[in-house]
């Protein structure tokens, strides 16, 4: 019988169980997939713990690369012994064999492999949508990148150096630091010590920037804001250190604008899902960019693997293996 992750209640790691699970066939329009690999992103927490809420019991993990093993009526799209990788609602990835809605997967290119694809999807497919959809970078502009030595940061320091943007990115030690700006970053900031406004305006001559990327949330919301040249976009994409509070309309001085983006309204449109993931794959065949991998768990870890995360513990990107 299939091992998978449930949880019965939010709270931390401790209700992740590891347990058997049944797995019948696919309904009409889903498949079913046998992971090779899995994805470990910070949305898992916020599933977890109930700050983003689903039904209960249920799975967790929104991300997975693995191969076709059966279709339910009127998927054609893809067929049994298809390499496939996703990242969509609902959560379950964390489990050996799963049904999903067939809609979420995208055919695997055989250049790249299951652990880099469960490695990326979420990931990868965010900075597209961050750089491409949400404000289409050019050449010679300078952003803010907050959490430059994540996993969507790396990813972003290469995707930004690719497109010809100066990247200054906040890390929260020297090692994240010079781990960020071997990927890409121009300058790095150390929140910790250092004042963010202060060191944009510094590192700009004043100018700020035309748009921030923020992961983080609440600790750096207003830094974030005030690093904004007029007329500028604050993207707010995670809550890492928690959720933005309240604010004004009277905040967004200078005219700015405040956008809060999910990768699932984006992917909802079939044609947009495989023109982002064709994107995706041909920076990462053309070596633009790499997707390092620096943690490694068993499904039966995933406890361990989400302390590790919240703990800061984890660069790059994380996979757990069935």
């Amino acid at each position: 019988m299939p091992k998978a992750i449930r949880i019965q209640q939010t709270g931390g790691p401790e209700v992740m169980q590891y347990v058997d699970v049944e797995v019948g066939p696919p309904g009409p329009g889903e498949a079913q997939v046998r992971h090779h690999a899995i994805g470990l992103n910070f949305i898992d927490v916020y599933f977890r713990t109930g700050l983003y809420p689903q039904p209960l019991p249920g799975g967790i993990g929104l991300e997975g690369a693995g191969v076709v093993t059966a279709v339910g009526e009127g998927v054609t799209h893809v067929r049994p012994g298809d390499r496939v990788a996703y990242s969509d609602l609902p959560p379950g990835s964390y489990a050996e064999l799963r049904n999903l809605p067939a809609r979420s997967l995208v055919r695997l290119p055989r250049s790249i492999d299951f652990e880099t694809a469960a490695a990326m999807m979420l990931k990868g497919m965010t900075v597209q949508y961050l750089f491409r959809r949400t404000y289409r970078l050019r050449k010679g502009q300078t952003i803010l990148f907050h959490a430059a030595a994540g996993g969507v940061g790396l990813i972003a320091m290469q995707w930004a150096r690719a497109l010809g943007v100066t990247v200054i990115g906040t890390v929260g030690s020297e090692e994240k630091a010079a781990l960020a700006r071997r990927f890409g970053c121009d300058h790095a900031i150390l929140y910790k010590h250092e004042n963010i406004v202060e060191r944009v305006r510094e590192i700009t001559g004043g100018a700020m920037v035309p748009v921030v990327y923020d992961s983080v949330g609440k600790d750096t919301f207003q830094a974030s804001i005030d690093c904004l040249q007029p007329f500028g976009l604050m993207v707010s994409f995670g809550n890492a250190s928690g959720p933005v509070p309240p604010i004004a309309l009277t905040a967004l001085k200078g005219s700015l604008y405040i956008t809060r983006p999910t990768l699932m309204a984006h992917t909802a449109n079939r044609a947009t899902l495989e023109e982002m993931a064709a994107d995706l794959f041909r920076m990462v065949r053309s070596g633009k960019v790499k997707i390092g991998i620096d943690q490694r768990y068993r499904l039966a870890d995933a406890a361990n693997a989400h302390r590790e995360l919240e703990s800061r513990k984890t660069v790059a990107s994380s996979v757990m293996l069935p």
